[in-house]
């Protein structure tokens, strides 16, 4: 049977033990009604801000829960939800009193409110990382969280308007995700409802209006669909219930919001597209008797092939199964059904909460017993996932914002080499494909095969294909791989990656900028002592070597002033290491790194006279010191650097070619560059008055000496009539 989660007018305790008395045992009602007076007694005078005793909010959240036929400690837990964040009782005393199971629970939907943040999105942030991990322990935390959600949406009115709003986009964007990422429908569609009235009251209402005045008008009409429908099963011999669907107003939005991609008809923008369509869902008995269904359907209206979908052969990624045809009517008219069992709807439904699957989550890995369900093994692997998404980001709110791409995507639907089926977002890469393998694989993919074809790691999926990652010991991930890569999983492995490669690359660097400073005293930083390592760390506050260094690297710490802690003749004023005598020059070899940056409004190459700006977070940017920018830095950020002799490598710069505007000239002057043995990273052409155009390039040189020889022979090219290098 379908839940429902509406309140009654005037709720009271009574209520809720009359639902609870449904389905739990009398000594099992008892402790729950113990649990309401200890919280009563612990909330006593406290008032909501809609003037009604605090007890009322608990209350209405654990009724919300038994409608879902909750277990005892989760219902305990949702009437003492807010004691520990409230009041002055303690985890400890709530263990003493209800167990530890409880007393988790409660820990786990209370806000870290302890603790002092810079902002409130910081805190909300941390709150929900804490949240998230004490999911992972026992999903039953989010299940008491969701239903004390809904509660504070359905008494939202007494907040401020801009507290409403914000409480509201906080559940679109992720409390109702995640009650469809549980498969928790109906909470979701409740959730949604609320914030979308709090966050467009005016739009909520007009769609309300007519959707109601649509719907009456043609329910003559879709009872007759019904009625044929319901006729032909029963002569098929198919028991069937149907069921007239209802889109909810939100629904209704989202649809007339959505950007319409193609001319399929599923992706409709007006009011009336959306409204002039019989929604039915059969339910039956068996799996067997919803294929059967479907012929008879089928067979009964004609069926728009291209929107015909198998969810019970492959569910989605929440566990929701059914089958979906859209159908043409006689009546003119577009019919969607959804055929499902019984068992399929409950789940559809209540999700995670249907058939004491909640439970089952407690032994991960018994998985063939009867009561392990494939949603709650994919609840129970999303949040395995979410743990290690949450170890590899150290920024709460970066893990946020992981978790909101993460839920509720559109899937593809793609195969191993061996067959088995992978769901991946909407538009996710082989570079996703192989992070949902493995983080190693992803770590070290270096190409892909797309139905055994060679394809770029960037090339967006489409469901049915097979795909294998190739990969190598040496590999790594690159910086660009965040352009394409979609999947929340593949973001924040390749992020942390980097985050890591670059501490790494900012200690060595640092290290090497503090060494050169410290020559002047005759010190390295490896022959610190240990009262001089002390020293430094207490003076710039951190807690080893290693982040003093890689602050040094980062450029959020000047060497020069690091290297002064050991000058005792040196004062407050520290002088710029470029008017302070000739000292040890920083040497570039151009392959340092990410943390060694060549300026690209000027893009020195070997040959040119260069200078080092310390950039706070971003490392050393190298600039030509005939640079216009170079005169606006602050002097105690520049450092000494040149280029190390003989060096090799690639290195980008910018020339204008002035050419007489004629067929082919372009393909003439790149066909030039390339012969000289330079790659072309952009170019762009400017028409000037009458026949001359100026092509600008960005080409690869290896020195100065490499870039005459390209523009010498650029210059003899016919139909070019100027050549420069662009320095700024």
């Amino acid at each position: 049977m379908p839940i429902s989660l509406d309140l009654p007018p005037r709720l009271l305790v009574s209520d809720l033990c009359h639902s609870l008395e449904t389905y739990l045992e009398t000594e099992q009602v008892k402790e729950v009604y113990r649990a309401y007076l200890f919280s009563a007694e612990a909330h006593e005078g406290q008032k909501r801000k809609s003037g009604e005793p605090y007890i009322f909010h608990p209350l209405a959240a654990t009724y919300i829960l038994s409608q879902m036929h909750l277990d005892t400690q989760t219902l305990c837990a949702a009437l003492l939800h807010d004691v520990i964040e409230d009041t002055d009782i303690t985890k400890e005393k709530l263990g003493s009193e209800f167990g530890e199971q409880v007393a988790e629970l409660v820990d786990g939907v209370s806000k870290l409110s302890s603790i002092q943040f810079k902002t409130r999105e910081q805190a909300q942030a941390e709150s929900f990382r804490k949240m998230i991990l004490a999911m992972n322990r026992d999903i039953r935390v989010i299940i008491v969280k969701l239903a004390d959600r809904l509660h504070n949406m359905r008494t939202l009115n007494a907040m401020t308007p801009e507290s409403q709003r914000r409480i509201a986009r906080e559940t679109m964007e992720i409390y109702a995700p995640i009650a469809h990422r549980l498969g928790m429908n109906t909470m979701r569609i409740a959730l949604e409802e609320f914030s979308f009235e709090a966050l467009y009251p005016w739009r909520y209402k007009v769609l309300a209006h007519w959707t109601q005045k649509v719907y009456s008008k043609r329910a003559d009409i879709f009872d007759k669909i019904q009625n044929t429908i319901e006729r032909c099963l029963t002569k098929r011999g198919i028991q069937a219930k149907i069921q007239r669907r209802k889109r909810h107003y939100y629904g209704i939005y989202y649809k007339m919001r959505e950007k319409k991609e193609s001319s399929s008809l599923d992706k409709r923008k007006t009011f009336f597209q959306i409204t002039n369509v019989c929604a039915l869902r059969l339910i039956v008995d068996t799996e067997d008797s919803c294929y059967r269904s479907l012929g008879v359907v089928h067979r009964l209206y004609k069926p728009m092939c291209e929107h015909f979908k198998d969810y019970i052969a492959i569910p989605k990624i929440n566990g929701y199964q059914s089958l979906h045809t859209i159908l043409f009517s006689p009546h003119g008219f577009l019919i969607e059904v959804q055929i499902r069992t019984t068992e399929m709807h409950e789940l559809s439904e209540t999700g995670i909460t249907a058939y004491g699957l909640i439970n089952s989550l407690d032994d991960k890995n018994n998985q063939d017993e009867p009561c392990y369900r494939p949603p709650c093994q994919r609840a129970s692997e999303w949040l395995r996932e979410l743990l290690d998404m949450q170890k590899s980001t150290g920024d709460s709110l970066e893990f946020l914002e992981h978790v909101k791409t993460d839920l509720f995507p559109e899937e593809v639907y793609v195969f191993t080499p061996k067959g088995k089926i992978m769901q991946l977002p909407k538009g996710a890469t082989a570079v996703d494909f192989a992070y949902a393998i493995h983080s190693d694989i992803g770590n070290k993919c270096i190409a892909s095969k797309i139905d055994n074809q060679y394809a770029s790691l960037a090339t967006p999926l489409v469901s049915g294909q097979t795909i294998e990652v190739l990969t190598a010991k040496w590999a790594r991930p690159k910086p660009n791989w965040l352009n394409f890569a979609i999947s929340a999983r593949a973001r924040s492995h390749i992020r942390n990656f980097l985050k890591k490669l670059q501490y790494e690359e900012a200690v060595r660097l640092g290290k090497e900028m503090l060494d050169k400073e410290l020559t002047t005293y005759s010190l390295s930083a490896n022959k610190l002592t240990e009262k001089q390592q002390a020293h430094l760390l207490a003076t710039f506050k951190v807690n080893n070597l290693d982040m003093l260094l890689a602050d040094i690297g980062l450029g959020n710490q000047i060497a020069l002033i690091v290297a002064r802690q050991f000058d005792p003749t040196s004062d407050s004023l520290i002088k710029s290491s470029i008017i302070n005598g000739k000292p040890k020059p920083l040497i570039i070899k151009g392959t340092e790194g990410i943390l060694i940056n060549f300026s690209r409004c000027c893009r020195p190459i070997p040959g040119d006279e260069i200078i080092g700006f310390v950039s706070a977070g971003r490392g050393i940017i190298i600039h030509s010191t005939a640079c216009k920018h170079v005169f606006g830095f602050q002097p105690d950020k520049l450092i000494v650097v040149e280029w190390e002799s003989g060096i090799e490598g690639e290195f980008f710069v910018d020339i204008c070619v002035d050419v007489q505007d004629k067929r082919g000239v372009l393909a003439n002057v790149a066909a030039g560059i390339t012969n000289m043995g330079s790659d072309i990273d952009y170019v762009s052409n400017e028409n000037k008055e009458g026949r001359h155009s100026t092509l600008r390039f960005c080409i690869s040189v290896r020195n100065r000496v490499h870039l005459a020889a390209i523009m010498r022979h650029l210059r003899r090219l016919e139909n070019v009539t100027r050549i420069q290098r662009n320095r700024n």
